[in-house]
């Protein structure tokens, strides 16, 4: 039976690294956003859905029912040898406003898969995998020249990044618990770009790059837990990211007209990742009700962006890489989690709002985005088991100058939980 269910659970792993494989090949936008276009994409939303009907809180978060990938410090809140699994899907609908020029486009994918499981006394691990960045764009536009005429221009970009990551988790006199969690990032990035004129006297030429990135980082996390009373605790929580290189691939080509091709290639070099440092501070009442407040801050000033084709066209001074922030509030309530007349209020309820700022400048400016969400979880058959849902309002782009981003997003997670090793009394 336990040979059965690990098996069963390596073969979705490998279902899911092949879907997601087949999502950023097939030409569809696995994000869609005009700010994509920088860096390594637009960053997506974090946690599952549990932490996305909260505004994307979690890094102070302890729950015994859900799997909380923000702090790997957290994996060892749990039942004695439970098993918890979550897999997500996700989708968007984002409407773009510039001046008079007006756009909508819709994506869904795949979220998340994560499985959580214990080892010894007070450890447990976590495995998983989960999208990291986001590039998908479809720019198009049409000037009018005295010397060419009617002059075309487009530019596209595909891909982003991935994350598969495992994490392990110790708790030490019942209150203080350590995590660390090791992430391997790989992906792909592409971005084309055509010009033509009307008149034929001159020839069109369009240019692209295609980006290999891979990068491997560490993830350090604790959570302090503090009883206040016999049903209420504080809990403390912060995590950081080491800075480490980016490596990769990149092909760079260009063709003009029909006669001329150019195509380079050269080992990525020079570039890092950012590194990132949260800290958040919950209350929990009991198995009622909790609130958190988290603020993250990710450094990428270093990383080298400005100097590599692709991630920003070289000799372009209106990008750089900068320092990113965020502020998370949320919360969740369940009114009575063992009632047995009203089913309603064995489900729980979930709120949250955000600030978040991009990890670049355009212009000189940051790209801010503010965002509510609501969410909540439905019980399904025993244990913890339950579906949750989150449904996300929110706009990037709130500087006048900035092309607007109005988005409404909701992911759907399945959770599932079991208790393993358990020997029957009667067969």
């Amino acid at each position: 039976m336990l040979r059965v269910c690990k098996n069963s659970l390596v073969a979705a792993l490998l279902l899911l690294v092949s879907a997601w494989g087949a999502k950023a090949q097939d030409g569809t936008f696995a994000g869609y956003s005009p700010y994509s276009s920088f860096g390594v994409g637009q960053f997506h939303s974090v946690g599952t859905s549990w932490n996305k009907g909260m505004g994307g809180i979690g890094i102070a978060a302890r729950n015994n029912r859900f799997i909380n990938i923000l702090n790997p410090a957290s994996v060892t809140a749990r039942d004695t040898l439970s098993f918890m699994s979550d897999f997500g899907l996700k989708g968007r609908i984002s409407l773009f406003h510039e001046g008079d020029k007006k756009g909508l486009n819709t994506t869904f994918n795949i979220d998340d898969f994560v499985i959580s499981f214990p080892m010894w006394n007070h450890t447990a691990f976590m495995l998983g995998l989960t999208p990291m960045t986001d590039v998908g764009y479809n720019i198009a536009y049409q000037t009018i020249d005295l010397t060419t005429g009617k002059e075309s221009f487009s530019s596209t970009g595909k891909g982003g990044l991935y994350q598969l990551f495992g994490a392990a988790a110790v708790t030490l006199w019942n209150r203080l618990s350590l995590g660390v969690q090791v992430n391997y990032c790989f992906g792909n990035i592409d971005k084309y770009s055509a010009w033509q004129a009307s008149k034929t006297a001159y020839q069109a030429f369009d240019y692209g790059d295609s980006l290999q990135v891979n990068n491997v980082n560490v993830k350090f996390g604790l959570q302090y837990e503090q009883p206040l009373s016999t049903t209420s605790k504080l809990t403390l929580g912060a995590t950081y990211r080491l800075s480490t290189p980016i490596f990769g691939h990149a092909i760079y080509y260009q063709t003009l007209g029909s006669y001329h091709r150019e195509r380079n290639s050269e080992d990525l070099s020079g570039l890092r990742m950012g590194d990132e440092l949260g800290v958040g501070l919950s209350y929990r009442k009991a198995d009622i009700w909790s609130i958190e407040v988290d603020y993250t801050r990710s450094n990428w000033a270093n990383s080298g962006f400005e100097n590599v084709r692709g991630f920003s066209t070289k000799g372009d001074i209106l990008f750089a890489s900068s320092v990113g922030q965020s502020v998370r509030i949320g919360g969740e309530w369940t009114p009575n989690r063992n009632d047995i007349r009203y089913f309603m209020r064995r489900c729980t309820y979930r709120a949250g709002a955000y600030w978040d700022r991009s990890y670049y400048t355009v212009a000189g400016s940051h790209v801010d985005a503010i965002g509510i969400t609501i969410g909540m979880t439905v019980p399904v058959f025993r244990w913890y088991n339950g579906i949750s849902v989150s449904l996300e309002a929110g706009r990037r782009g709130l500087q006048a100058s900035q092309i607007k981003e109005n988005y409404f997003g909701f992911s759907v997670g399945m959770n599932v939980f079991d208790i393993w090793f358990q020997k029957p009394k009667y067969e």
